[in-house]
């Protein structure tokens, strides 16, 4: 199957049904699939053609799913920007991925022009009116809005996410058409089956895992209801105000919620699923959930590399569930296998833990970077450097990772990224990064500095300055002083050592 008759096929059946709200406006179907015909032809009398990149650094917006919807028509490589990044981490992504074109929306128009300050070729589109350059929009007036209906293959690279592997370095993982139409399929057959008029409300950003469900909704006849951001105040306010059926949360979310103080007062009765994920979720946190609203959560695990249900823990499997249950992150989805394997890739004995690797039809192509190897050699069963264990039922529980990785608030952050921005100060002699546990955020990025001789222990100092090298989720929470940093005996800092003592009697260590 192919992303593209996804796209037709959903225009077709629910034409005059509505697909996107957004504060005060809406299109239906027709108007989506009508301008996103128009913003491929544009694309193409730019000059991209099959298989050429194209960035998009697009906040949460009313145009956000027609631009994207244009550039699989246009049959482009897009890569999505998250705005949260900093500017250094945009202009490695434009490099890597060897992107000439950026699409921008009009919250954005501040970083586009430091971009193209960076890259002087580098060509801006805007969506809306601006000095930067010309509006796409405006543009996709003057074409014909018939559908371009390029030759497409289940093989051509439709989509190109950037995610970082195990020691920082940005790797491009590659969906092609056919292992995204698969992730719609995974979506709908696992995770959650919705009707003409259903309504999932999004207030995390669009390029990662709330963007997943538009299509799965899109050829069902669901709407998209759009908020820009996430507050608990406008968040309650669109529930109210749209009457939705589904919500998609990452765990930080619904602490934020249940610690707001309108939330008591909150009609969720419209709410029949709950989807959520991205991180483990806080025992205490999901239980308050069950009381408020019963078994309306579902849960997914997943990655960038095989988005979105390696797992599944289903409405069903939280009715009267033990505290270890709802520690799972559920069953293997019905299209992926999954075994657990120690260092040598042999399959570890039952009941053991052991790295997490998966073979489905929805894992990516592969890294545009081939050198970058995700694989068992010479296999395509898929390292998720994730350490699990199944119970006897066969439930999933992560309870370590074989990597540093940190993540908070659902955003994964790596170690080396937060120390070399760090290293660059002129009080720090050594620092290593962890992540503490955070009732909150899941995991709290925190920096342990050992500080030159005579050098101010400033802890806001050093924020700051990793604010001006990071993206804000990756600047550290915390900056502990220390006399030494644990080395290895090749010298390369215990980052465990530092953590162990602060997850001790947790029930898992992630």
């Amino acid at each position: 199957m192919l992303v593209t008759e996804l796209i037709r096929r959903g225009a077709l059946w629910h034409g005059d049904r509505i697909a996107i709200l957004f504060g005060d406006e809406a299109m239906t179907f027709r108007e989506v699939d009508r301008l996103s015909n128009r913003i491929a032809h544009v694309y193409a009398g730019l000059g991209l053609a099959k298989g050429d990149p194209l960035a998009l650094l697009l906040d949460n917006g009313l145009h956000s799913v027609p631009c994207d919807f244009g550039g699989v028509k246009a049959g482009l490589r897009r890569t999505p920007l998250n705005g949260r990044l900093s500017r250094d981490e945009h202009l490695q992504m434009l490099a890597l991925a060897g992107i000439g074109t950026l699409v921008y929306g009009t919250s954005q128009a501040e970083r586009a022009a430091e971009l193209q300050a960076a890259v002087p070729e580098l060509r801006l589109y805007g969506l809306g009116d601006d000095a930067l350059g010309p509006d796409l929009l405006r543009l996709a007036e003057d074409v014909p809005e018939s559908d371009p209906r390029l030759p497409a293959e289940p093989d051509d690279v439709l989509l190109r996410l950037f995610t970082s592997g195990t020691s920082g370095t940005l790797k491009a993982a590659e969906h092609t058409q056919a292992s995204y139409a698969a992730v719609v399929h995974n979506v709908l057959t696992n995770l959650i089956d919705p009707a003409a008029g259903d309504v999932m409300l999004h207030a995390a950003s669009m390029i990662h895992a709330s963007g997943t469900f538009v299509l799965p909704y899109w050829l069902r006849g669901g709407a998209a209801a759009i908020l820009p951001g996430f507050t608990p105040a406008s968040y309650i306010e669109a529930i109210h105000r749209w009457r939705p059926t589904a919500l998609n949360l990452v765990p930080t979310m619904l602490q934020m919620l249940f610690q707001s103080p309108g939330i008591d007062d909150a009609d969720f009765s419209s709410v029949s699923t709950i989807l959520y994920g991205a991180s483990p979720m806080p025992r205490p946190v999901l239980e308050e959930g069950l009381r408020r609203y019963g078994p309306v959560f579902v849960q997914y695990y997943g990655q960038t590399e095989a988005p979105l249900a390696i797992c599944a823990l289903g409405r069903q499997d939280h009715v009267d569930a033990t505290p270890e249950r709802l520690l799972s992150c559920g069953r293997p989805s019905v299209e992926c296998e999954l075994r657990l394997v120690d260092e040598d890739g042999a399959d570890v004995a039952a009941g053991e833990p052991g790295e997490i690797v998966l073979r489905a039809p929805f894992v990516m192509k592969g890294y545009s970077d081939p050198g970058q190897e995700a694989f068992l050699p010479g296999t395509r069963w898929l390292h998720t450097r994730d350490i699990g264990r199944f119970d006897d039922e066969g439930y999933l529980t992560l309870v370590d990772r074989t990597s540093d990785m940190i993540v908070t608030g659902g955003y994964n952050v790596y170690p080396r990224e937060v120390e070399d921005a760090l290293a660059g100060h002129p009080s720090v002699a050594q620092v290593a990064v962890v992540g503490l546990p955070d009732d909150v955020w899941g995991e709290m990025v925190t920096a342990f500095v050992v500080t030159r001789n005579g050098a101010a222990q400033d802890e806001a100092a050093l924020t700051a300055f990793a604010h001006e090298k990071l993206a804000g989720y990756k600047a550290p929470k915390s900056v502990r002083f220390v006399d030494a940093i644990p080395l290895s005996a090749v010298g390369k800092p215990l980052r465990r050592a530092l953590r162990e003592p602060f997850w001790a009697g947790r029930e898992r260590r992630i």
